[in-house]
């Protein structure tokens, strides 16, 4: 839809005459990382990646993310992999927020601009390629698959948010959506990648305490988001991690709409036999 805009980060560094305070908060129940602490000197390489840095948002860790991790990735002008992923158990999310890439899934070559979203099945043979003359800035959402005996995995898809309307929430008269980009009820798929957006004035009206882990990545404008016990100020280009249970709310600032990127699990029963087993 016309007027969607997707903030992605530039790198640089701070001038010296900066305050060093900040909106960074790690917690044993959330972690707040702010956009202005998304700097050149954050970022990291991968194996096999050409012309490419990337700022690590999660991963799993003791005390930190426990099912995903999150990366935006920025690929120069050239830039790319052959062989993007190294593990072959993993899934994958491609979010583009800047630029045109370029991914090749089983022989087929995809271009995908700001809005583009892809799924991307464990063990599949793709490349990423940016042939354009800007960098292209994306998000990458990876976990390892849960594999059930007799549901096969979900097949590779590719889609722009610009082509589906978003959902609204029940009994909230359309301030609060969610863009889906799977059924779901799609049992095969066992994390969901979504966009939530909130009109001016709009809320998430009660502690929302759930099973699921959440990464949240703010798109576009500002609201105070409400985690654990703490009411926490947010602007595009902030991302949160909740672990499971954590208590969040929201309430939408404006002037304009606010929207986020929500990566959770779903669709998988409990683990038993203590953590990690």
């Amino acid at each position: 839809m016309p007027g969607r805009t997707y903030y992605a980060p530039q790198g640089g560094l701070p001038p010296q005459t900066q305050l060093l305070t900040d909106r960074a908060v790690f917690t044993e129940a959330y972690a707040v990382i702010p956009k202005g602490v998304m700097s050149d000197i954050v970022t990291s390489y991968l194996p096999f990646w050409d012309k490419t840095r990337l700022w690590m948002l999660s991963r799993p860790l003791s005390g930190f993310a426990e099912t995903f991790s999150q990366y935006i990735i920025e690929v120069a002008p050239g830039g790319g992999s052959d062989r993007p992923e190294p593990d072959s158990g993993a899934e994958g999310v491609l979010f583009i927020v800047e630029g045109e890439l370029t991914v090749t899934l089983a022989g087929k070559a995809h271009t995908m601009r700001p809005g583009g979203f892809a799924f991307v099945p464990p063990a599949s043979q793709w490349s990423v390629r940016n042939n354009g003359g800007a960098p292209v800035r994306f998000h990458w959402v990876r976990k390892a698959y849960e594999f059930v005996d007799g549901i096969e995995p979900p097949e590779a898809f590719f889609t722009n948010e610009n082509e589906i309307e978003p959902s609204p929430m029940p009994d909230t008269g359309g301030v609060w959506a969610t863009t889906r980009f799977v059924d779901p009820i799609d049992i095969r798929h066992d994390m969901h990648v979504t966009i939530v957006t909130l009109e001016p004035g709009g809320v998430i009206p009660f502690a929302e305490t759930h099973v699921m882990e959440h990464g949240l990545y703010v798109l576009e404008g500002k609201a105070v988001y409400r985690l654990n016990q703490d009411w926490v100020e947010v602007e595009a280009g902030d991302y949160m991690w909740l672990r499971a249970f954590c208590p969040q709310a929201c309430y939408a600032g404006g002037p304009g709409k606010f929207r986020y990127l929500l990566y959770k699990d779903v669709n998988r029963h409990a683990k038993l036999g203590g953590f990690g087993r």
